[in-house]
Parts: C-alpha cells; sequence; structure tokens
C-alpha cells in the first residue's frame, strides 16, 4: 500500500533521520563500554529518552542498573542529579523546600534532586509511598509546586528509577500512578558468560565509569526529540494501538488496564523507535514489540487470575496474540 500522508502535517525527513541515527550510534557505544551484552536495554534506554518518557529498570540487586542508568545520564552533557531513595527520605528532598532568609526577610527556594535534565532514582521503591508520590507532578508536567509557587523543569527531562522485586526485603510496592508515568518498564538481567567475563576483565582493575565522556548534550537531544515527533503514524497504527489497550480494560483476567496515557505512551514509544531504525513512519510491528515493556507494569491481575498463578505478562501475552494486527505497514 502507498503511503497516506493525509493524516501527517509534516514528517521527518532523511537528513535529520541520518543525524539522528548518528547521534544514536555515538550515545549506544558509548553505553556499551560499561554494559556488556546488552544491547536490547540499551536500546529500549535510548527509545525511552527520544520519546520524552521515564525508565523503570527493575531487577534483583547487582545485575548493573544504577551503572546503566549512569552511563546514559553521563553520555549526555547535561544537568544530572542523583537521589538515593530510602526509608527516611523526604518529599521535599525530592522536589525542593522554601527557607526563611533571615537577611533579607524572605522566603527563598533550594530546588532538590528533581532539578535536573536527567534525574537518576535509586532503588526508588525502598522509600515510603509518601515519598514516591513527590514525582507524580515533575514526571507527567515537568513542572514542581512548593508552596503555591510553580518551576518548571529544563528539557529534556528524564526520571530513570531503579528498583527490586516487590519480593525483595525492605521494599514498598509502587504506587499505581506512579507506575503509570513510567512509559516503559525494563529487567537488565544476568549477563551472558561471555559479557560476564569480559566484565571481570574491565571492572576489576577501575571503574570504566569515571573514563566515559559526554557524546552529545541536552540541545542536540532536545532536536532529536523534535524529530521523533514528526514521525507518522497511520490511522490503522492508531486504531491497532488503541484495540490493544482497549482489550486490557475489557478482559476478567486484569483489574486495572491500561490507561488512555498509556496509549500515548506507546505511540510516543513507537514513533522513536522507528527513527532509530531509520524509518519516517511507525509499523504495526513496532507497537505490538514495544507493547509489553510499556504496557506490562500497569497491568494488575484480577483475584482470580492471580489465584491461578497467572502473571500479568502472560495475561499480556493472550491479549496480545487475540488482536489482529493489521494488513500494510504504511496505510
Amino acid at each position: 500500500m502507498g503511503k497516506d500522508r493525509t493524516l501527517s502535517t509534516s514528517t521527518a525527513g532523511g537528513a535529520d533521520l541520518e543525524t539522528l541515527a548518528r547521534v544514536v550510534s555515538r550515545v549506544r557505544t558509548n553505553i556499551e563500554r560499561v554494559i556488556e551484552g546488552k544491547p536490547d536495554v540499551i536500546s529500549s534506554s535510548l527509545v525511552v529518552l527520544l520519546a520524552e518518557g521515564h525508565l523503570l529498570l527493575e531487577d534483583v540487586p547487582g545485575v548493573g542498573k544504577t551503572m546503566l542508568s549512569k552511563a546514559l545520564a553521563r553520555s549526555i552533557d547535561c544537568s544530572v542529579r542523583r537521589i538515593q531513595f530510602t526509608p527516611d527520605l523526604l518529599p521535599s528532598d525530592v522536589t525542593g523546600v522554601s527557607i526563611f532568609n533571615q537577611n533579607t526577610r524572605e522566603f527563598e527556594f533550594r530546588p532538590g534532586g528533581v532539578f535536573a535534565n536527567i534525574v537518576v532514582g535509586d532503588e526508588i521503591n525502598r522509600a515510603s509511598p509518601k515519598t514516591q508520590s513527590a514525582l507524580l507532578e515533575c514526571m507527567e508536567e515537568r513542572q514542581v509546586t512548593v508552596d503555591n509557587a510553580t518551576y518548571q523543569l529544563d528539557s529534556p527531562f528524564m526520571v530513570i528509577a531503579t528498583q527490586n522485586p516487590i519480593e525483595m526485603e525492605g521494599t514498598y510496592a509502587l504506587p499505581e500512578a506512579q507506575r503509570d508515568r513510567f512509559m516503559a518498564r525494563v529487567s537488565v538481567g544476568y549477563p551472558v558468560e561471555a559479557a560476564e567475563i569480559a566484565m571481570i576483565n574491565t571492572h576489576t582493575g577501575s571503574n570504566p565509569l569515571d573514563d566515559l565522556e559526554p557524546v552529545t548534550d541536552a540541545a542536540e537531544i532536545r532536536k532529536l526529540i523534535g524529530i521523533v515527533t514528526q514521525v507518522y503514524v497511520s490511522e490503522a497504527v492508531q486504531r491497532y494501538t488503541v484495540a490493544l489497550t482497549g482489550a486490557t480494560r475489557r478482559t476478567d483476567d486484569l483489574s486495572l488496564g491500561a490507561s488512555p496515557r498509556a496509549t500515548l505512551h506507546l505511540i510516543r514509544a513507537t514513533k522513536a523507535y522507528a527513527a532509530i531504525q531509520g524509518r519516517d513512519y511507525v509499523l504495526p510491528d513496532d507497537v505490538l514489540l514495544l507493547a509489553r515493556p510499556v504496557l506490562a507494569h500497569r497491568l494488575l491481575p484480577s483475584v482470580e487470575a492471580a489465584m491461578s498463578g497467572r502473571s500479568t505478562t502472560a495475561i499480556l501475552e493472550g491479549i496480545l496474540a487475540g488482536v489482529p494486527v493489521p494488513e500494510g505497514s504504511r496505510s
């Protein structure tokens, strides 16, 4: 089928996509100097960055979640802040606080840890739900409100949060509203044997993060985000995306399906993925590929499904298999 442009006012050009490919390749190569044998995880991180989303890295301790987030942050010449989430962390530590200045006799705002282009939230589910909720406004609206005053956050703005599985000791479950603000959840997983051997050689003598230099900057990332927004999404792909998220709301196996925000996140993620692949249009296969990392963490199984031992991942796989994929790639 031919590509119908009636729904698109502008599309990403070939030169733009070549520029995006060059920058993404530099960042990817830089991260791979630190994280061996995880190309899919690195790709997911770059997709979320260019889609203006937030990334949740969930896995057992020691597999490189924090290392990955730091490597991505250090590859970009921009402001970076790390917040170590602990049970005694306060919401004001995250957002900031107004302090009374004795000299000027006025209150002064002291920014918290979220005031950066990239915020690394380490072990986010070890803080209380109250503290976790301090991120809700900034993740969705790119702003912080303290004492009736609103402060805008600079672009790009990305939260990369790590967390251990909920069954690990000392963890709290992320509130549903918090999980829904993360565009994707990715599991790092254990490295293959060759990658673990390579890690022994590169990580025992020194910390490879110390030698990592930025290969791009915030201004260039903003340009790439602008290119991604111009990627074309046909009506057929839009309908397919809505059919997938809608199916999660109708099944009896889930007590909480995907939100409209999830639909938007899925479309934005597919546009970034398509651009990275060198395409100025989204394929249905892009939606199917990214539906798992974008949707799974937002879903809650019903009581009956949980009692029968069915996981949200298994339920989602059944839903994906049951929604017909539209024919044609670019119509």
